[in-house]
C-alpha cells in the first residue's frame, strides 16, 4: 500500500511540520498511540506556562487568571463532537466519565444492560459490579462471522429486553475493529432507549458526530489520538439527558447548589457530572491538543492513521510465524499480533530496545474476544498520522527479524 498526500490529506510538507511538532519523534518510533499519543509542543507549553503561572501567583490566583483560556476547552470539545459546550464535563480519565455516567442511571433488580462482546475491560467489570450490588441482567450482542457486533441481532435483543441501557465501544482497546455505533443509535433513538458510547480510541482517529451518532452519553480520553495529557477525558451529556434530570451518585459542590439544609439543586448543564477540584494546567493542555486536531483536520486524521495502519497490517501478514488478529469490516489504528516462539515480556523488551514503542495485551482484557481466536496475549501497535510510511517498514523489518 503507498500513501498518497492526495489520499491522505497531509502532504509531504505539513507532515515535516507536525514532526518538528513533536519533539518524541526524534527519540522513539512511537507505535503506542492508543495508550499515550505523543505529547505536540503547543500541549506541552500551555501545561508548563500555566504550572509556572501557579508557582509565580498561586493556584487559585492563575485559574481566575484563565478562566477564559479554561472555557474554551468546552468549547473546542464541543465542537470537535458537534454539540454545544453546556454538555461537556470535563474528567480525570475516560473510566471516571464512563463510571460517572453509569452512577447517574437508577438501576434497579432485573434491569437489563445490552452491551457486545468488545467492549472494554473496565466497562465489562462495572457491569458485573452493578449486578453484583443491584441484580441486573447483562446481555452480550453476538458478533458477525467476519467481526464486529451483528447489529440486527444486537436490535431484536433491544426489543426483547427493553434494556435499562444500551452501550458500546467504539473502537476496542484489544483490536483494530472499529463498531457501527452510528447504526446501533438508529435502533436507540427508534426504541427510545438510553445509549452509552466509548469513544476512548476514536476521538482524535476519526471524526466524531454525537448527533450522527444518535448516543445520550460519550465518553473518551484526552491522551490517546487526541495527543492530550495524561489523567484526562471527557464526558458527553445529550440535552435530554439533563433535562430528565440525570446526575451522578455523588453529586459535589461544583455540580449543584446547596439551596436548603434538606434539599440541592443539580446545576443546568454538563457540570453536574464535574468535580470541584480541577487540574486547570491539564484542561489547558487538552484545549490545546483538541484545537491542535481540529486545524490538521479529522477527515485528514481519520484518512492517513488508518491507512498506515493497513500498510503495516498487510506487511505483517506476510511475515512467517506472525498471525494478525484484527477482525471485522472496519478496521482502524490499532493493530494487533501474535507471533511464534516468543513470551510476551521479553519480545516487548525486544521492540523497546529497538526504541520502538509498543503495547502487550492479554486474554484478561478481552475475555470473549481472546477465547475466540485462542490467543493469551498480542503485541499492539498504533500508529498515528505524525508517523511516517519509513517508520512502518522498519517496524514491519524488525517484527520479521524477530520472528526469525
Amino acid at each position: 500500500m503507498t500513501l498518497h498526500s492526495s489520499t491522505t490529506g497531509i502532504t509531504p510538507e505539513s507532515l515535516l511540520r507536525l514532526r518538528a511538532d513533536t519533539p518524541g519523534c526524534e527519540n522513539v518510533v512511537h507505535f503506542n498511540n492508543a495508550g499515550c499519543g505523543l505529547l505536540a509542543t503547543p500541549v506541552l507549553t500551555s501545561v508548563v506556562e500555566h504550572l509556572q503561572l501557579e508557582a509565580a501567583i498561586g493556584g487559585y490566583e492563575a485559574s481566575a487568571a484563565r478562566a477564559e483560556e479554561v472555557r474554551a476547552f468546552y468549547d473546542e470539545v464541543a465542537g470537535l463532537i458537534n454539540c454545544a459546550p453546556r454538555n461537556i464535563a470535563f474528567s480525570g480519565s475516560a473510566t471516571h466519565a464512563y463510571a460517572t455516567a453509569l452512577s447517574s442511571i437508577p438501576f434497579e433488580r432485573g434491569d437489563v444492560i445490552l452491551t457486545t462482546r468488545n467492549d472494554f475491560i473496565s466497562n465489562q467489570i462495572a457491569f458485573l459490579s452493578l449486578r453484583k450490588r443491584f441484580g441486573v441482567e447483562i446481555v452480550h450482542a453476538p458478533d458477525l462471522p467476519e467481526g464486529g457486533v451483528d447489529v440486527a441481532a444486537m436490535a431484536k435483543l433491544m426489543r426483547t429486553h427493553r434494556p435499562r441501557l444500551v452501550t458500546a465501544t467504539h473502537i476496542p482497546t484489544n483490536a483494530g475493529l472499529v463498531q457501527p455505533v452510528a447504526e446501533i443509535g438508529a435502533h436507540c433513538r427508534e426504541l427510545d432507549l438510553l445509549y452509552l458510547v466509548d469513544a476512548c480510541q476514536s476521538v482524535g482517529q476519526y471524526p466524531i458526530d454525537v448527533e450522527q451518532i444518535g448516543c445520550d452519553l460519550l465518553t473518551a480520553t484526552c491522551r490517546k489520538f487526541l495527543r492530550g495529557p495524561r489523567a484526562s477525558g471527557f464526558l458527553y451529556v445529550s440535552d435530554r439527558v439533563l433535562a430528565a434530570g440525570y446526575e451522578p451518585l455523588f453529586i459535589d459542590m461544583h455540580g449543584s447548589r446547596w439551596v436548603a439544609p434538606d434539599r440541592y439543586e443539580p446545576t443546568a448543564t454538563a457540570a453536574r457530572f464535574e468535580e470541584w477540584e480541577f487540574p486547570y494546567a491539564t484542561v489547558l493542555g487538552c484545549a490545546a491538543a483538541v484545537r491542535y486536531a481540529r486545524q490538521i483536520g479529522l477527515d485528514a486524521i481519520a484518512r492517513r492513521t488508518p491507512a498506515l495502519a493497513a500498510r503495516l497490517r498487510e506487511k505483517l501478514a506476510d511475515i512467517p510465524g506472525v498471525r494478525v488478529l484484527d477482525r471485522g469490516t472496519t478496521l482502524g489504528a490499532l493493530v494487533t499480533f501474535e507471533i511464534e516462539g516468543w513470551q510476551p515480556h521479553p519480545f516487548k523488551a525486544a521492540m523497546d530496545a529497538r526504541r520502538i514503542n509498543s503495547a502487550l495485551s492479554f486474554h484478561d482484557f478481552a475475555q470473549f474476544d481472546f477465547t475466540d481466536k485462542n490467543v493469551d496475549w498480542c503485541l499492539r501497535l498504533s500508529p498515528h498520522y505524525y508517523n511516517t510510511t519509513e517508520e512502518i517498514d522498519f517496524v514491519a523489518a524488525t517484527v520479521a527479524d524477530l520472528a526469525a
